[in-house]
């Protein structure tokens, strides 16, 4: 029940993600939801731009290279999966937090002191947690600070 739990509450995500880039989709239905199949986080936080809108053609092209080498990374990781060591030996732990600090790094470039503030007091409280705290933990930490130290806006 915990997992079907946390799976709801991971992927409602996609609701106010798809609420948001809804208006910027093309022709009927059919055609909508095939655009909106391409609608992962990632190349939504990439196609964000000025005033609320969103590159479409950049969020469908940024998932493309996402789709196959998420496919071929889980096919070589299946087949692989005792070759080299383990995920940590390989480096491959490393991944995804210096892919989501790039994603920040892009998000704050131009906003501000407050915003570069806000971002760094994050990062170093989700640095200084991992070793302490359980899974999730520091990430749930570093968004709450994050918000907290942009809350009035950014200057």
């Amino acid at each position: 029940m915990t997992a079907i739990a946390a799976a709801v509450l991971l992927n409602a995500r996609f609701l106010p993600i798809g609420v948001s880039v809804a208006p910027f989709l093309k022709d009927g239905p059919f055609r909508r939801a095939l655009e909106g199949q391409t609608m992962v986080t990632t190349s939504w936080a990439l196609a964000i731009r000025d005033g609320g809108r969103f590159d479409r053609a950049f969020m469908i092209g940024a998932t493309l290279p996402q789709y196959a080498a998420w496919t071929v990374g889980s096919a070589v990781g299946v087949l692989a999966h005792d070759v080299g060591g383990g995920v940590e030996k390989l480096g491959l732990d490393a991944i995804f937090p210096a892919f989501f600090l790039a994603l920040l790094m892009r998000g704050v470039g131009g906003s501000g002191k407050r915003a570069t503030a806000a971002a760094v007091i994050a990062a170093v409280l989700a640095a200084a947690l991992v070793p302490l705290a359980p899974p999730g933990v520091p990430v749930l930490a570093a968004s709450g600070a994050a918000l907290l130290g942009l809350r009035g806006g950014s200057s």
